[in-house]
C-alpha cells in the first residue's frame, strides 16, 4: 500500500501534533503517525485504575506558548488550565513547613517564618529572574542563528541578539550566569535559610543527572520560573482532565484543519532515496510517501535507529553516537484513599498543602547523597521527591473522594550497576522507600495508597522512546542549548538528508511542555515547500 502527503510526522508528542496543526492550518496534506494507542507522547492521561486517570509522565503545565494556544484556538477544542495556589509545599523534618506561590503576601509570611532578610531578597530575585526572561523568553519561538553561517539573513538575527543582550545592562552578567552555571552558587548569594534554597533547588535538578552544585543547573533553575498560566506568569498548573487533554485539544485543532493523525502505526524505517527523505515503512510494512518527513523522536532514536548508517554522513553519525542522554529520573504514579496527613500541617480533608508541589529533601546535602548513590549505578537510599496531588484541584481525574498523585523522583540510574539485582526489584524497592519517606512526614499514607506504577529511566524509553529515560530528549547543558541543539550547524530542524527534520524536545528550545520546538519546525518546513 502507497499513500501521498505533503508531509508526514513520525511521533504524535505535543510537538509533532503542533506542527501538524500548523501544517494543516497551511493547507498542507499531512500524517501523524503514532506507535501508541493514544496521542500525546509524554503529554497523555490515562485510566490506570478505575476512574483514576493519571498524567502518566509530564504532570503540569505552564511552558506551553500563549502564542500558539491562541493560534490554533485551543480553548476551543477543550484546553482548560486550573492555577495552584499555593503552588509549593515543603515539610520539614523538624514540623515545620514553608508555603510559597503566587500571594506575595502569603509567601513573604512564610518565608519570614525562617530569614526575614530572604523574604525581602526573594521578590528581587524573583524580578531578576523576570528580567532575563523578558530577554531570553522570545527566542524559544525563534530559529537559532548560526554563528558559522554568512547568510545575510543570520548575521543580521546574529547582531539582534547581541544588541538585545547589551540592553539587559547590569542583569547581563547574571544570564550569563543562569546559562552556564551552577544553581547552587546563584542561590547562596541572594538567600541564607537552607529550607528556601532547597525548595528552590529542586527544580533545578528535575530530568537532570545532576545536582544543584553543577553547571548548567541554573539553566533548569530558570527553566521552571518561566511561563504562564492563563496569563499570569511564572504560575504553574494543572491541565483539567490531566495532560492528555491538552495533546487531545492539539490534536482536534489539527484534524478539524484536515490532518490525518493514526494509532497503532509504529514507524519502522525513514525512506531514503538518492540523498532525499521520500516516506516512511511501518512495521506492518505499510509504506507512506511525502516530500516531507518530520520526526518527533530524538536524535539517537532518528538517525541510529530508522535510518540505515550509510545514508548520513559519518562524522554526524559519530556526533549523534555522543549525545548526552544521561538520567536519573523515576515517575511513581499513585492512586490514593485520602489526602497525606502531614505532621506540619494537619488535616483530613484537601487543603493549601495539597495543591502544590510537595518537595520533599530537608536540604541540599541530602541532594548530594542521593545522587552519589545514582553515580555508581544504585538507587538512591533517599531519593528526593516533588509530589503533586491533582485530584485536589481537578475532581475529573479520581473518584469522588479519592486521589491521585504523581511522584517525579530522583534518583534511578538507567544503567544499573552489576550487582545491584533485577530492574523489577529496583523499581519495587525504591518506590517503597519513596512511600516510607512520604509516611515520615504523613503518617497516613502508607495506608492510603490503592496501588502505584513505577516508571523507572528504562520504562520512559520503552514506553515513550526517550532515549536513556532523558525527558528533554537529551541533556540541557550549556553545549546543548540554542545552535547546539541539538547538534551544531543543525539547530534550524534541517538534517543532512534533504527532505527529513526533527521537530521534538531535541531541537531548540529543548524539553518540557512548550509547543516550541514544534511552531518552529513547522514555520522552517514551510518555507521549504
Amino acid at each position: 500500500m502507497s499513500s501521498q502527503y505533503d508531509a508526514i510526522i513520525i511521533g504524535a508528542g505535543h510537538n509533532g501534533l503542533v506542527a501538524a496543526a500548523y501544517f494543516a492550518r497551511a493547507g498542507r496534506k499531512v500524517l501523524v503517525l503514532e506507535k501508541r494507542e493514544l496521542v500525546g507522547g509524554c503529554a497523555v492521561t490515562e485510566e490506570l485504575w478505575p476512574g483514576f486517570k493519571v498524567s502518566t509522565a509530564s504532570y503540569v503545565n505552564s511552558l506551553f506558548r500563549p502564542e500558539i494556544i491562541r493560534d490554533l484556538e485551543l480553548k476551543r477544542h477543550g484546553f482548560s488550565m486550573i492555577p495552584r495556589s499555593p503552588s509549593s509545599f515543603t515539610p520539614l523534618p523538624d514540623g515545620r513547613c514553608l508555603l510559597m506561590g503566587p500571594d506575595k503576601a502569603m509567601t513573604h509570611r512564610e518565608v519570614s517564618k525562617f530569614s526575614k532578610k530572604d523574604a525581602d531578597n526573594l521578590p528581587k530575585y524573583e524580578a531578576m529572574l523576570e528580567r532575563i526572561a523578558a530577554f531570553l523568553e522570545p527566542m524559544l519561538m525563534q530559529t537559532p542563528p548560526n554563528p558559522w553561517s554568512n547568510a545575510p539573513g543570520n548575521l543580521l538575527r546574529l547582531a539582534r541578539t547581541a544588541w538585545d543582550f547589551r540592553k539587559l545592562g547590569a542583569d547581563g552578567p547574571a544570564a550569563l550566569e543562569i546559562l552556564t552555571g551552577a544553581a547552587n552558587p546563584i542561590l547562596d548569594r541572594w538567600f541564607e535559610s537552607e529550607e528556601l534554597k532547597t525548595t528552590l533547588s529542586t527544580d533545578a535538578i528535575i530530568g537532570a543527572m545532576a545536582t544543584p552544585s553543577m553547571p548548567g543547573t541554573a539553566y533548569v533553575l530558570f527553566h521552571h520560573v518561566m511561563g504562564e498560566c492563563d496569563g499570569v506568569r511564572g504560575v504553574w498548573g494543572y491541565v483539567r482532565g490531566g495532560m492528555g487533554a491538552l495533546s487531545e485539544a492539539i490534536a482536534s485543532a489539527a484534524r478539524e484543519r484536515g490532518a490525518e493523525i493514526r494509532v497503532n502505526a509504529p514507524v519502522s524505517r525513514i525512506l531514503v532515496k538518492d540523498g532525499r527523505a521520500s516516506g516512511v515503512a511501518l512495521a506492518d510494512g505499510s509504506e507512506f510517501r511525502a516530500g516531507k518527513i518530520v520526526s518527533c523522536l530524538d536524535a539517537s532514536a532518528t538517525f541510529l535507529r530508522l535510518i540505515a548508517g550509510n545514508e548520513l554522513p559519518a562524522a554526524f553519525v559519530e556526533s549523534v553516537k555522543h549525545l548526552d542522554y544521561s538520567s536519573a529520573s523515576c515517575k511513581i504514579n499513585l492512586a490514593l484513599s485520602e489526602v497525606p496527613n502531614f505532621t506540619c500541617l494537619p488535616g483530613v480533608g484537601v487543603g493549601p498543602q495539597h495543591h502544590g508541589t510537595i518537595h520533599i529533601s530537608p536540604n541540599r546535602a541530602y541532594i548530594e547523597t542521593a545522587f552519589d548513590c545514582a553515580k555508581y549505578g544504585y538507587i538512591s537510599k533517599n531519593p528526593v521527591i516533588e509530589a503533586t496531588i491533582p485530584s485536589s484541584l481537578d475532581d475529573s481525574v479520581a473518584p469522588k473522594g479519592r486521589h491521585v498523585m504523581s511522584m517525579f523522583t530522583q534518583y534511578f540510574p538507567y544503567k544499573l550497576a552489576p550487582d545491584a539485582g533485577t530492574l523489577e526489584e529496583n523499581k519495587r524497592r525504591y518506590a517503597e522507600r519513596c512511600i516510607d519517606i512520604m509516611t515520615e512526614y504523613a503518617p497516613n499514607f502508607r495506608k492510603s495508597v490503592l496501588s502505584y506504577q513505577v516508571l523507572s529511566p528504562a520504562d520512559l524509553e520503552s514506553t515513550f522512546g526517550l532515549t536513556g529515560g532523558n525527558i528533554m530528549q537529551g541533556a540541557m547543558s550549556i553545549s546543548s542549548l540554542g545552535f547546539m541543539r541539538p547538534l551544531p550547524g543543525y539547530a534550524d530542524y534541517r538534517t543532512p538528508i534533504k527532505g527529513l527534520y526533527l521537530c521534538g524536545a531535541a531541537t531548540h528550545p529543548g524539553g518540557g511542555v512548550m509547543g516550541a520546538c514544534g511552531a518552529n519546525a513547522a514555520r522552517e518546513i514551510l518555507k521549504d515547500f
